[in-house]
């Protein structure tokens, strides 16, 4: 990834975010279970706020000095898995998997961005989304444990 400015960052980064929220409420119209369609709808309006703090960037600054970094464990899961494309009524552990997935790689972006910057409050902002795509990665993989367990694996 090649920047020519802050702002193409900015702009890329909303893009994705935007990407991965119309991607997570695209699955879930097409979900047949309840339960896999709201676990959908919930990470497409993470994904919008994500976005949402992008693109008010000037004006995230009090919640940014605010926030609260705790470490988020990796558990590596998503490491081991191969990119799987979305099918409608596709099995939940694959929808799982499909999804650590993504989040694995927001997550990757993020700490490159933090990288193509200088200023310090962008660089702690993408440290914010960082962490906020860890914890999203985390919460899926412990879905996808415990999914698992309960199928005897």
């Amino acid at each position: 990834m090649n920047f020519e400015s802050f702002e193409e960052i900015i702009v890329y980064a909303i893009e994705k975010e935007n990407e991965a929220a119309a991607f997570y409420a695209d699955a879930a119209t097409k979900e047949p279970f309840s339960g896999v369609r709201e676990a959908l709808e919930e990470m497409a309006n993470e994904e919008r706020k994500h976005a949402a703090m992008l693109e008010n960037i000037g004006e995230n600054k009090e919640a940014l000095k605010d926030y609260e970094f705790k470490w988020i464990p990796d558990i590596k899961r998503s490491d081991y898995m191969v990119d799987l494309v979305y099918e409608p009524g596709m099995h939940y552990s694959d929808l799982l998997k499909l999804a650590m997935k993504r989040e694995e790689k927001a997550l990757a972006m993020y700490n490159d961005l933090q990288n193509k910057t200088d200023n310090e409050e962008y660089i702690k902002l993408f440290k914010v989304l960082c962490q906020e795509e860890a914890k999203h990665k985390r919460f899926l993989e412990n879905l996808y444990d415990d999914y698992m367990a309960e199928q005897g694996d």
